[in-house]
């Protein structure tokens, strides 16, 4: 199981577990639901929606049955400058291939390390997405939409990544 032991939730609930959930629904893909923790109609429908298609009865909470049919909602590893690894290069290497969309500011090479031309892509790609411009990569800048594939920043960088 992707999700083990998260606790039921449903609308009116607020917290981590609703984070997850909302990650893993997120990871469906539904690039509409946001990542803030909050269970509400928004999520609920989400929820719904993913209940319908998956075979679970559709009624907008998640208990063991569509945890267990929803993918890993765990979060990305929250990067900023001195991180390092391959995560790192993964996404240098999608801010480099996509920097002329957010004004040309590349990590400046693909080295697996997180410093200052690092963040000063991340930061530009920020404003680009119109999320809080901190150089530190956590789930709101993970959740960015990409204009191109239907994919997210952490989809683009790989799931491989999430931290379970």
């Amino acid at each position: 199981m992707s999700n083990p032991g998260q606790p039921t939730v449903q609308e009116g609930d607020t917290g981590d577990a609703v984070k997850r959930a909302q990650r893993a629904v997120r990871r469906t893909p539904n690039l509409g639901i946001v990542v803030d923790g909050i269970f509400g109609p928004a999520t609920k429908a989400a929820i719904v929606d993913f209940q319908s298609g998956a075979g679970v009865v559709p009624d907008g909470i998640v208990g063991p049955l569509t945890w267990a049919a929803l993918p890993d909602g765990g979060p990305m590893p929250v990067l900023s400058e001195g991180s390092t690894g391959a995560v790192v290069s993964s996404l240098q290497t999608v801010l480099t291939n996509g920097a002329d969309q957010w004004g040309g500011v590349t990590p400046g090479g693909i080295d697996g390390i997180f410093g200052p031309h690092t963040r000063a892509s991340v930061e530009a790609f920020q404003g680009w997405g119109h999320v809080t411009v901190d150089g530190v990569v956590g789930d709101q800048t993970w959740s960015v939409s990409l204009a191109a594939a239907s994919a997210t920043l952490e989809t683009a960088v790989g799931l491989g990544y999430v931290v379970s």
